[in-house]
């Protein structure tokens, strides 16, 4: 099973409270974060994009990196992990990023893939001028098909004459094409119709980690994504998300997560909340339902493993148990003694990790 790392390319990470780790993204801590997974034999590494923030006293996601120019980077300066990247699709045309994907396949020949982004929040294409209105809720998923079809027509053909209702091609080229020959498209579709998607269109899709302990909760949305890959005729992997709080003892792990929890950040909860409440065709798997409700918001209803390494273990080990799951995406608290403590203390202890060792 493939683990790998949601990198912290926006302020605090992914914990939504004013007693959790604060502190401004940088190329270095990334460089960092990338390098000790990949000492760790981490198999891949995926950073996010966000064009606006939360803000509330945190300003929760008000500091973002860029994605792609990121990844480059770090491209650079790895030698195995695999890295995606995420593009806007309201923001960056097709071909352009399938320009940019070839680029940083030179830099990293078949270690390199995009992560398609739909877009639920408004607020942040609107700032631009780019949001080309409600109806993005409903269409979003066939302009995110035109764009995969544009970027695979330019990297298996270097020409594409693509006509659609978002986007029309006229002799667009592409050169040199990727060396690799492949460049992986990842997905994260909860909703039926972003699943759909995913099994037609991707190689991976993210799901979700329901809970707090309750590791294979998920496993309804992946017997859907293997559902609809098999009517696509498609072999689509499925990857989860899951936070993890680790610690010597369980009560000491739990009361980490007691702690963020009872000093969630309400004003940026409350915004995020608004944000996500736009979209009225979304149905209650989608992202921008299932990460505002208000159990578990802190850290936007991500499934969330909270106890001693060894436990932590065992609950991983449940996950890969999973049928159809290919590897978990781990998000820490505190992501540098994270990935130490992950791989010196709970990837030792896993089953499904026993081959991992330490990249001397």
């Amino acid at each position: 099973m493939d683990i790998g790392v949601f990198l912290p390319i926006g302020n605090n990470g992914w914990l939504i409270s004013k007693s959790s780790p604060q502190y401004l993204p940088s190329f270095d801590l990334n460089k960092q974060v990338t390098q000790r997974a990949e000492h760790h034999g981490f198999d891949f590494a995926l950073s996010m994009i966000k064009l606006r923030g939360f803000g509330g006293a945190t300003e929760f996601w008000d500091h973002n990196l860029e994605s792609f120019t990121m990844m480059a980077g770090l491209a650079a300066v790895t030698d195995r992990i695999r890295l995606y990247a995420s593009t806007p699709i309201l923001v960056l045309p097709p071909a352009m990023v399938a320009r940019m994907a070839a680029t940083i396949d030179s830099v990293a020949p078949g270690r390199f893939g995009v992560n398609i982004v739909t877009g639920w929040a408004a607020a942040e294409y609107s700032q631009m001028g780019l949001w080309p209105g409600d109806e993005h809720f409903r269409n979003r998923y066939s302009r995110a098909a035109e764009y995969v079809t544009v970027m695979k027509q330019l990297w298996r053909d270097g020409v594409s004459d693509f006509r659609g209702d978002f986007y029309n091609m006229q002799d667009c080229v592409l050169s040199p094409r990727p060396a690799s020959g492949h460049i992986d498209i990842v997905a994260a579709g909860q909703s039926a119709t972003g699943t759909k998607f995913a099994a037609e269109y991707a190689d991976f899709n993210f799901l979700l980690g329901v809970g707090v302990n309750t590791p294979s909760a998920f496993a309804k949305n992946t017997e859907q994504l293997l559902t609809a890959a098999k009517a696509a005729n498609r072999d689509v992997g499925a990857m989860t998300l899951f936070m993890v709080i680790a610690d010597e003892t369980d009560e000491a792990a739990r009361e980490k997560w007691r702690d963020y929890h009872d000093n969630a950040d309400a004003e940026a909860l409350a915004y995020m909340a608004g944000e996500s409440g736009r979209d009225q065709t979304a149905d209650d798997k989608s992202t921008a339902r299932t990460m505002v409700v208000p159990e578990g918001a802190v850290n936007f209803n991500m499934g969330t493993l909270v106890g001693a390494y060894e436990n932590v273990a065992r609950m991983l080990d449940e996950i890969a148990q999973v049928e159809g799951v290919n590897g978990i995406m781990l998000v820490f608290d505190d992501f540098l003694d994270g990935i130490e403590k992950f791989g010196t203390r709970i990837q030792p202890l896993m089953k499904s990790r026993r081959d991992r060792a330490p990249v001397r």
